[in-house]
């Protein structure tokens, strides 16, 4: 498997969801549905990524901020972001967050502390999940966020329009600074050095395969 096992979902940001839907949807033969607002400010869509023609847990979430509202939304950089990009991944773990989140920070990586969270869907219904999501300095973020949905079903395994999974792998100036975070999260993530991070997703559809970055 060329990306991690324990991969929940990517998150492929974008400064204006409205547009971003049609465009990707263009690109890759493949609509995007709405998945709600959060009430940090941001709205997303999603499709379903399948392991070949497989259902598996793992989705795509393009996350942008809600249209509805007005002021600056602080997650994933949108409140600077001027051109979509694949900003980072979420993993889902096997240990407690709490304890997971102990583990990176004995490492020197601290992933924030473990906070509710939710999103009301277009149907009314209101999801809800907790996350350990610090705000990195920058984005992409090759190392992923933590998430447990609870008692809530995982959106990637819903009734969603899909796209096949090939590949997920970071770049980075210095990979090897990534590696405990990485463990401590149990990611097996391909990284090679380059000059600025990045993510990069081999996807496939309709229209063929396709590079997200």
């Amino acid at each position: 498997m060329s990306f991690p096992s324990n991969l929940d979902h990517l998150v492929y940001a974008v400064p204006d969801l409205e547009a971003a839907v049609p465009a990707f949807a263009e690109r890759t033969g493949v609509t995007p549905v709405p998945g709600g607002r959060h009430p940090v400010g941001s709205a997303n869509a999603l499709v379903a990524l399948t392991v070949g023609s497989e259902r598996a847990p793992y989705y795509l979430e393009i996350v942008g901020p809600d249209p509805a509202r007005t002021e600056p939304v602080r997650v994933f950089g949108l409140a600077d972001l001027d051109h979509p990009h694949l900003a980072t991944f979420a993993v889902r773990v096997d240990d407690d967050l709490t304890t997971v989140v102990e583990r990176a920070r004995a490492v020197g990586h601290d992933p924030g502390d473990v906070e509710p969270w939710s999103r009301a869907t277009p149907d009314g219904d209101v999801l809800r999940w907790h996350l350990a999501k610090r705000e990195p300095k920058a984005y992409p973020a090759p190392v992923p966020f933590l998430i447990d949905w609870g008692s809530t079903p995982q959106p990637g395994l819903g009734d969603l329009p899909t796209l096949e999974l090939v590949s997920l792998r970071a770049v980075h100036p210095d990979p090897a600074s990534l590696a405990p975070a990485l463990a401590a999260f149990g990611v097996d993530l391909e990284v090679s050095t380059g000059p600025v991070p990045s993510l990069e997703a081999v996807l496939r559809g309709p229209q063929g395969e396709f590079v997200l970055r």
